[in-house]
């Protein structure tokens, strides 16, 4: 939970930096670069969550040759696929930018700082694949101390190089890339002491073709379904952007506190990945069912403050992030809607680690696509009247819709004992 609450802690200093300059173009330009990289990126997210669950199953085995030939093999891939997204960066980032549509100033300044921030691209992605072989090998202290060090200094950058230096939009993506560098090496550094012992770095821990094209064939699924999830969050900022600058800017800061919700209680998702996944490896029922009551306990009782947070002090978190007199009005009037995110998504966030310790990905896929057109789309298009407030509407059904599908899914597997049928 401190580990993910470090990602959007870097995100509130990002849109508090930029919200106090002069213009909401700056805030607006992250917003829509930002959210342009959470799609490119996370397009690739299963580096993170399909090494999660298989390496709690591999944990659970005690299967140290499968623990390794994993994280190898994933790691490869990762800087494999890093260098082929910084090879045709240029099409993809023009494509981005037109389907989300900004202004004209603001695509231009997005256009800088995604030319800068592509180069990141091998470092995340292994970021995703340590982490989550951390995790899956419940080891959440390395994540935590890997990413807490890296923010902070990508914090510091920030402030160095807007506030100091004055490079605006451009000195924030100038500060990601480093800090994503950094955290890249902490992680390897803290994944070679967690090598298994008596494991040798043989020549079968790299494995065949065959073996990559398994590992993406068995994660295609949280693919779909992540760039599903990541198209909706793309079309409400390429929405909010259609109804001008300080829209934009005003969602943007509301979304970052979305950020901070769905990582909190993410927190709780990435332990029940872990624990889940190696009960599961076990064969334990007793223990699949002690830790899902225990996560879903801890996430209703994360929910609840946080809620408490925002209904009370959403005014003032606002004023903090930006000085800007027309996006702090614009952002309380929709205020409300950020009261009813963290017990509408805390549902869909437990399920999700749920069904990835289980590594039973092509449920995650197929209620996310269910919420996605089935929902949010036609939510959307039912409220285009709304402005503003059917577009947050669409968000909160959507999360509404996933923990309905998945929660479904979840209580028949439980009473049909599916968890622990070979698939």
């Amino acid at each position: 939970m401190l580990t993910n609450l470090t990602v959007p802690l870097l995100g509130l200093v990002d849109t508090a930096v930029l919200g106090h300059l002069d213009s909401p173009e700056y805030l607006g330009a992250v917003a829509v670069g930002a959210n342009l990289f959470t799609i490119l990126y996370w397009t690739f997210g299963f580096m993170r969550m399909g090494t999660t669950g298989l390496a709690a199953q591999a944990w659970g085995q005690r299967d140290a040759f499968a623990q390794v030939a994993l994280l190898l093999r994933s790691l490869l891939l990762a800087v494999g696929i890093g260098l082929l997204l910084i090879l045709f960066h240029q099409p993809l980032i023009a494509l981005g930018l037109k389907l989300m549509n900004p202004s004209p100033d603001v695509a231009a300044l997005a256009a800088e700082y995604a030319a800068i921030r592509i180069w990141s691209a091998p470092a995340v992605l292994c970021q995703y694949t340590l982490v989550g072989w951390l995790i899956g090998t419940q080891f959440p202290r390395g994540p935590m101390v890997m990413l807490i060090i890296a923010n902070g200094i990508n914090i510091v950058l920030d402030v160095f190089f807007v506030t100091v230096l004055g490079w605006n939009s451009r000195g924030v993506a100038m500060a990601t890339v480093m800090a994503e560098y950094g955290a890249t090496a902490i992680g390897v550094m803290i994944v070679l002491k967690r090598m298994p012992e008596g494991q040798q770095l043989t020549r079968e821990l790299f494995g065949k073709v065959s073996d990559y094209l398994r590992i993406l064939q068995v994660n295609r699924y949280i693919m779909v379904r992540t760039i599903a999830l990541l198209l909706c969050l793309a079309f409400f900022t390429a929405q909010g952007a259609r109804q001008g600058d300080v829209i934009l800017a005003a969602n943007a800061v509301l979304i970052t506190f979305l950020l901070v919700i769905s990582n909190a209680l993410d927190g709780f998702a990435n332990a029940a990945e872990a624990l889940i996944g190696e009960a599961i490896g076990r064969g334990s029922r007793r223990r699949f069912k002690a830790v899902f009551a225990s996560a879903l306990r801890w996430s209703l009782w994360g929910a609840l403050l946080l809620t408490i947070g925002f209904v009370l002090g959403g005014r003032w978190l606002i004023s903090l992030l930006t000085g800007i007199e027309e996006v702090q009005t614009t952002a309380w009037q929709y205020l409300p809607w950020l009261w009813m995110l963290p017990f509408a998504a805390v549902w869909s966030y437990l399920l999700d680690g749920v069904f990835i310790g289980a590594t039973r990905t092509r449920e995650m896929q197929d209620t996310m696509l269910f919420s996605a057109l089935g929902v949010f789309l036609p939510v959307w298009w039912l409220t285009t009247g709304w402005g503003n407030h059917g577009l947050w509407l669409a968000l909160i059904s959507l999360m509404l819709a996933r923990a309905g599908s998945m929660g479904w899914l979840c209580w028949r597997y439980t009473r049909q004992d599916v968890w622990f049928q070979a698939r």
